[in-house]
């Protein structure tokens, strides 16, 4: 496969929003309390924790590659009129083969979670659904559209979390911060080819300043008096305000554009602040480590 056939291929995958996806694991990790196992391991000459994480970062990567993936195949005739120079539209790859590659991906996601635990498998089951329906479903409707793709980031984090299933039957309710953050995203997305969406943009830039006070809400009920986690909130809200406020002042779709791939490459800087809240900002800086490789790649390949 010659060069520049490979790299219309990685263009279906969003490399860079690949890279947020693992930060969503290696935060359930941490809310899990995995990574305090995993430096008992390195004590232990033990192995497991270590293997877990790495088992379920793969996963990741195949179901959110697959899923995104499995986005452009379903738009593929859409994209043809509004954006004819996607990899599938210009001809650069192939349909059929693209859908080989992403039903590879998804099912590649599903294997490695099941070497985790039986609930991290039926967890990457689940998000594999949700990403197909969002592709050829959810994203056409208005209200549940929003819901149907944060759902695929909360099942993601969750992932990450099963780890220790006793956790995550206690805590689960954790996930309703990715569900909130993503549905904003979506939401203010839906203005990226026409622009004119004044509304949700507010409405999103609403939804965003409930995730501030959630996290700081969980920070506090995990360690009281600890004030970790504001250097990473500082980071999130210099990383999505700036960008959201010129998309409502303009309402362009370049504007627009630029909020979700700001909002989106966020995600790191979110599983960073909640890994903080749980664990301790050294787990939180481990994490923040993706994001100049996210925003690298984000240089390189389309995050929306």
């Amino acid at each position: 496969m010659k060069n520049s056939t490979l790299f219309a291929y990685l263009q279906l995958t969003r490399p860079a929003n690949v890279i947020t996806a693992i930060a969503d694991i290696w935060a359930g990790f941490a809310i899990a309390g995995g990574w305090t196992f995993m430096i008992s391991d390195l004590e232990l000459g033990s192995q497991s924790f270590w293997q877990n994480l790495l088992w379920l970062s793969l996963s990741t990567i195949g179901l959110y590659a697959g899923g995104v993936a499995f986005n452009d195949i379903a738009d593929a005739e859409l994209d043809a009129i509004e954006r004819p120079e996607r990899p599938i539209p210009s001809g650069r790859a192939s349909k059929n083969l693209a859908t080989v590659m992403a039903s590879g991906l998804l099912l590649f996601g599903i294997f490695a979670a099941f070497q985790v635990n039986s609930i991290s498998g039926i967890l990457a089951i689940a998000v594999a659904v949700c990403a197909v329906v969002y592709d050829y479903w959810g994203k056409h409707q208005r209200f549940f559209g929003p819901i149907n793709m944060g759902l695929c980031r909360t099942g993601n984090l969750l992932l990450g979390i099963s780890v220790a299933p006793e956790v995550l039957e206690k805590i689960w309710i954790i996930g309703i911060l990715p569900l909130i953050y993503v549905s904003a995203i979506t939401m203010i997305s839906r203005g990226e080819v026409h622009g004119k969406n004044r509304k949700s943009l507010f409405f999103g830039g609403a939804m965003y300043a409930s995730i501030f006070l959630a996290i700081g809400l969980f920070s506090y009920l995990e360690k009281p008096g600890n004030w970790e986690v504001l250097p990473f909130l500082a980071l999130l809200g210099y990383m999505i305000f700036p960008p959201l406020v010129k998309a409502i002042q303009t309402q362009e779709p370049c504007f627009i554009g630029k909020s979700v791939k700001a909002a989106v490459i966020s995600l790191i800087i979110v599983n960073a602040s909640l890994a903080t809240a749980s664990s301790g900002w050294t787990i939180g800086f481990i994490i923040l480590l993706l994001l100049p490789i996210s925003l690298w790649l984000a240089k390189k390949f389309a995050v929306t």
